[in-house]
């Protein structure tokens, strides 16, 4: 089937069916005993994400064998995150492993379909709270289908920012990520690091979040499915520093669409 004439309610369809196979993966293993291997001294994986990802994987290929595809695991294993303009899937089977090992709740899937390397459909879908973020080009945000806005916020006092501590513990990381968010605090009403990069994005799509930024997260696959839910729910993305977003750079914010300068603002001066 040639691209172009595939209605993206059929690439959304597929995509949810997927995420809710894998969530239903997730949701058996959520309350058992994990087998789990370290990627870094804090960055874990599960036999659970790998799980994940061949059954999204098979499950899309079987629908679209000409789209390309990225994923947490397998780009691991085989070096291939290259994102051309060719129709890819990049997808992140379990995001907030480390939650998922711990049994706190903020573990999802994400899906995302970039054409022309632009993110054009997202699924977020998270199993334990029942939550199924989506989001398609021009056709608006939903969670479990209602539609969905950010947040109305117009003051940085009054926003809540999601942000997280990353992967590394080497001691420069740590204070230069420690120190912005010391900074940051004075200004916002309250900061969140809930484990998950996926589910903050959707947090701001939904208003339970007015402002995320992230550096360093582990790639495409954390961002694909929710720059499309935030867009479409009427927020913005881009790089902290206030330039354009670029997916290949692990480099993100987000806001509603009335907090991004005060942001930016205020992030360079928490440089």
């Amino acid at each position: 089937m040639a691209s172009n004439v595939v209605p993206l309610s059929h690439y959304l369809a597929t995509a949810v069916d997927a995420a809710k196979k894998a969530g239903q993966v997730i949701r058996e293993a959520f309350y058992e005993t994990k087998n789990v291997e370290h990627k870094g001294q804090v960055d874990l994986v599960t036999e659970t994400d790998k799980a994940c990802e061949d059954l999204v994987f098979k499950h899309l290929k079987h629908h679209y064998p000409t789209h390309k595809f990225i994923g947490e695991e397998t780009t691991a294993a085989y070096g291939a995150t290259d994102l051309t303009d060719h129709p890819t899937w990049i997808v992140d089977p379990l995001d907030g492993t480390t939650n998922f090992v711990h049994g706190f709740p903020f573990v999802c899937v994400s899906i995302g379909l970039t054409i022309g390397k632009q993110p054009i459909i997202g699924v977020v879908y998270n199993p334990i709270m029942e939550e199924l973020f989506t989001g398609v080009k021009g056709e608006g945000a939903f969670l479990n289908g209602n539609p969905i806005n950010v947040s109305s916020k117009d003051q940085l006092v009054k926003c809540m920012l999601a942000t997280e501590a990353g992967t590394k513990r080497d001691k420069l990381t740590i204070d230069a990520t420690t120190n912005k968010i010391n900074s940051l605090l004075f200004k916002v009403r309250s900061i969140r690091m809930s484990g998950s990069c996926a589910m903050n994005l959707c947090g701001i799509a939904c208003g339970r979040l007015d402002l995320m930024y992230e550096i360093g997260y582990g790639g495409a696959w954390d961002v694909a499915a929710g720059i499309i839910i935030i867009q479409e729910a009427g927020g913005l993305v881009f790089d902290p520093s206030g330039k354009d977003f670029d997916i290949t750079v692990t480099r993100i914010a987000a806001s509603n669409s009335l907090m991004k300068d005060a942001f930016i603002e205020a992030f360079q001066q928490a440089e």
